[in-house]
């Protein structure tokens, strides 16, 4: 008996689940590792322990019986990355194309239950063809399964997906309600119905990677948070991804050693610059402030005129949520909010404290936004924050003007310390538009009304163009040099790390969808 198993994992390592090698061959000439090549480059070395290995699948209609691969074209188990514990499914494409039957589903649901009863994270490397056709709708309620089970999981583990070749139809479903979804530019598409439906319905000519290519869901859709070049540098982002989380929502992130040094950072001084209508990059502020090369940003080319991201600060792993004036002059609008308000989401489920860096003028206008539900939005951003309980502070740069202000992890939605640099300005619009509201009246009795405006400007400026007002206020906790950010940081979020915040007593609440 035990010869006979020992012959069946060794057929079953030589052919990929039965597979064949030809399969494998076509696998990599398409550029593609196999599924046990990328589960061997995730885990650590020697880890991995797999489970299911000689499931089959049930069906017999149209001849099925006599396609019997061992494994129903999945590979599940658990191992480590970097010493941690991890749970994976890998799908394999040399099998019926990685397609789900009902057993295959059954292995995924079996390893996503133990990672919810061990508290350990889920990683899915998606590569398949859909639903087993010939199993009707037990594929279907296979997916279903599947479905549930990333629900309950949500908030409870983190689960990341993988797309390194296609996932469509009903399939995509899985990955969408997963914490963060990586992409392989060319080898990998995401669609609910392919070019073929869509040309037949709408009579738009379209390839799947115009429709749902990683580039298209990364620039266009924002359906996946990042991108990668080939299978290996995907399975590296994974990685590094999971380097920032804790195992489960009952945990904190790991905290790197750091011995604290010389903390200033001169160049923050020279940043901004001192024309306020000036553009600067915010990501000059984040890596003047986070630890050397601990930047990893997600949604980069997805509504860039907001950044979010993980660093590290003195060792410790935070969320990073700041405006970009580099885009649309850092405003809020419908996919920013929307984007910010998942990442935010993200970090309070998982006790990832949140930095977030000010410079927002307001809210895009115009009927495009509007039209679009700007105002839910918006709000999705704003209850984000609102709800969160994890330690959170606020450094404001440059602008923080109108309802955005307030948006932006102000102090009154419970923020625990604000920062302001001394060039900050934070008041219910610009200097202009105010005092062509407030002084209309002066200025239109003016001999001389652009005289006039700008008179009224500068006294506008001097009320309200800067942070001590609001300190005064108590709103800012503190005005600091923007050289002295990082360690006024690093000391606020060492003060806040054993913070304890209960919300009210609810089933859940109703976040404005």
């Amino acid at each position: 008996m035990q010869d006979k198993l020992a012959l069946l994992k060794d057929k079953q390592a030589t052919a990929q689940l039965g597979g064949g090698e030809q399969r494998i061959e076509n696998q990599h000439k398409k550029g593609k590792l196999t599924a046990r090549e990328r589960i061997h480059f995730l885990l650590d070395e020697g880890s991995f322990e797999e489970i299911g290995m000689l499931v089959t699948h049930r069906s017999s209609d149209f001849g099925m019986e006599k396609q019997q691969f061992l494994g129903d074209g999945v590979i599940t188990g658990y191992g480590t990355v970097d010493g941690r514990l991890i749970y994976v499914f890998a799908q394999d494409f040399t099998v019926f194309g990685g397609s789900l039957s009902e057993t295959h589903a059954e292995k995924i649901c079996k390893i996503m239950d133990l990672a919810m009863k061990t508290g350990v994270p889920v990683i899915g490397l998606n590569d398949s063809g859909g639903a087993r056709i010939q199993e009707g709708v037990k594929s279907l309620g296979g997916y279903a399964d599947i479905f549930y089970r990333n629900v309950m999981a949500s908030g409870v583990v983190p689960q990341i997906s993988a797309i390194m070749g296609p996932c469509a139809g009903g399939a995509v479903y899985s990955p969408a309600m997963t914490d963060f979804t990586v992409m392989v530019e060319h080898t990998s598409y995401m669609f609910v119905t392919g070019p073929n439906v869509v040309k037949t319905v709408t009579n738009e000519t379209v390839t799947a990677e115009e429709l749902g290519g990683a580039s298209a869901h990364s620039t266009k859709s924002g359906v996946t948070h990042l991108t990668a070049a080939n299978d290996l540098e995907c399975i590296l982002k994974v990685k590094q991804l999971l380097s920032y989380m804790p195992q489960n929502c009952e945990e904190k992130p790991t905290k790197l050693p750091y011995t604290p040094g010389a903390e200033i950072r001169e160049e923050l001084n020279s940043i901004v610059p001192e024309n306020p209508n000036h553009p600067y990059d915010m990501r000059d502020v984040v890596n003047g402030i986070v630890d050397e090369e601990s930047f990893l940003e997600i949604h980069p080319d997805f509504a860039e005129n907001i950044i979010v991201g993980f660093a590290r600060l003195g060792g410790r792993s935070i969320g990073v949520i700041g405006n970009q004036p580099f885009s649309l002059a850092g405003v809020l609008d419908v996919n920013s909010s929307r984007k910010a308000a998942r990442f935010v989401r993200f970090c309070d489920c998982f006790n990832i404290p949140m930095l977030v860096l000010v410079d927002v003028p307001g809210f895009l206008p115009g009927t495009d936004q509007e039209w679009n539900g700007i105002i839910v939005n918006g709000a999705k951003l704003l209850y984000a924050f609102s709800e969160a309980t994890v330690p959170r502070v606020t450094l404001i740069t440059r602008k923080a003007y109108g309802g955005a202000y307030d948006v932006m992890n102000s102090k009154h939605i419970g923020a625990d310390l604000n920062y302001a640099w001394p060039m900050a300005e934070i008041a219910v619009m610009g200097a202009k538009g105010a005092s062509e509201i407030i002084f209309r009246k002066e200025i239109k009795a003016s001999g001389d009304p652009e005289a006039m405006l700008k008179e009224k400007e500068e006294e506008y400026k001097e009320k309200f163009a800067h942070p001590y007002r609001a300190a005064q206020r108590g709103f800012i906790d503190e005005v600091i040099e923007p050289k002295d950010s990082r360690r006024k940081l690093m000391k606020a979020f060492a003060m806040l790390e054993n913070k304890v915040a209960h919300i009210p007593k609810k089933k859940h609440g109703n976040i404005p969808l």
